[in-house]
């Protein structure tokens, strides 16, 4: 009989036992794997963020406007490449339970600047010419059951009114940006301005933010320095920052929340070393008279050690890899779940190998203790020890 024979064995004597805890590893490993997941969706779009693109808004507040007039001098200065301007919308469809990103946008210029959207060209032709036209993200088109020629009726709350919409392209994100947000809609700001031209005067021609593209990633800094200068003293004094920084920003509104997320993942893992470090000691207890009459037989501390760390490692390594193995099907149906929270709600790479990391940490950490005591078992009093 081999070495890894005996530490199946001696990890199979109490199934019961053994069974519980690596239902609690593969518990542990599952909620571990989601609460990273969770973390990793917070950061989504600061993640795919292009390094090239600057986003400026009014310097007090994202709920204060900019004139759009600003656009010609933002253009003008110096390292930048294009302009283009968007408003968030923030209507609702049907009920405030049916909610979704809606931006208006110079369309144009918008295209031009995300060139990662990627549509067909007749469907972008469409959404051109149409001024009351929009396009949607493909998770937005599943979500919904929306199609190419749908209208789409929103409710206003910061612009009130019955709107509708006639979605004319369903795009999805080429290259890098393939993880991005697809539950967007965007629709021409044209064809809000117009509208409040007639109803509310003094808030048309007023953008939420401009996007700027410049011509070197190394350049942004002196480039969102140069704009925010030209604006000093002004009405509207403006911020601009990159556009990872501008997500990031959304981000850090919830930092104290996403905290709490990250000490709780390992809370959980610490939790299940000690159920484990509980389960080894009860089994190095009960076999005291084993390990005194083998140590009696010849066989050192080392050799003891290894039955208990190898049986620890097994039984982590066997709940570590069930619950790897469930945390892609679970995501999947958790993601499915908060999808309107978390559009971009995928396992990060890494989270693989915090996992595994966790599962070997645990199974080494709850075979310290006991693998010292089988190994400094005096025989005589072990062989005296009864169960």
């Amino acid at each position: 009989m081999n070495f890894l024979s005996i530490v199946l064995r001696n990890a199979l004597r109490h199934r019961l036992r053994t069974g519980l805890t690596v239902l609690g590893l593969v518990i542990a490993t599952v909620a571990f794997g989601l609460l990273q997941t969770v973390i990793h969706a917070w950061y989504a779009g600061a993640d795919v963020a292009s390094s090239t693109r600057v986003v400026t808004r009014n310097a007090i507040s994202l709920a204060f406007f900019l004139p759009v007039s600003y656009r010609n001098k933002i253009r003008a200065v110096e390292g930048v490449r294009g302009v283009t301007y968007s408003v968030w919308f923030g209507a609702i469809y049907k009920d405030r339970k049916n909610f979704f990103p809606q931006f208006a946008v110079d369309v144009p210029t918008f295209l031009q600047l995300y060139p990662e959207i990627s549509l067909p060209e007749d469907q972008r032709a469409a959404f051109l010419r149409d001024r009351r036209g929009a396009i949607i993200g493909t998770q937005l088109a599943e979500t919904y059951g929306f199609k190419v020629g749908d209208v789409i009726p929103l409710q206003g709350t910061i612009f009130p009114g019955n709107w509708e919409f006639v979605v004319r392209g369903i795009f999805q994100y080429r290259g890098a940006n393939v993880t991005a947000d697809l539950s967007n809609m965007y629709f021409h700001w044209d064809y809000l301005n117009e509208s409040l031209k007639k109803t509310v005067p003094r808030r048309a021609d007023q953008v939420g933010v401009f996007i700027s593209e410049v011509g070197r990633p190394d350049a942004v800094g002196a480039v969102a320095a140069a704009i925010d200068q030209e604006f000093r003293n002004s009405l509207a004094e403006t911020l601009t920052e990159s556009e990872k920084a501008f997500q990031l920003g959304f981000v850090s509104m919830s930092e104290q929340i996403i905290l709490v997320i990250r000490i709780v993942s390992f809370v959980v893992i610490f939790i299940i070393m000690a159920v484990m470090a509980n389960t080894m000691a009860m089994a190095a207890r009960e076999r005291m008279a084993e390990y005194a009459t083998l140590k009696a037989m010849g066989f050192g501390p080392g050799f003891l050690g290894g039955l208990i760390a190898g049986e620890s490692l097994a039984i982590a390594f066997i709940g570590g890899g069930l619950g790897i193995a469930l945390t892609w099907p679970t995501a999947l149906a958790f993601g499915d779940l908060v999808s309107r929270l978390f559009p971009i709600f995928r396992i990060p790479a890494d989270t693989w190998l915090w996992q595994l990391g966790c599962a070997v940490v645990v199974g080494i950490a709850a075979a310290i203790v006991p693998s010292l005591r089988a190994g400094s078992v005096n025989i005589v009093d072990g062989l005296r020890r009864i169960g």
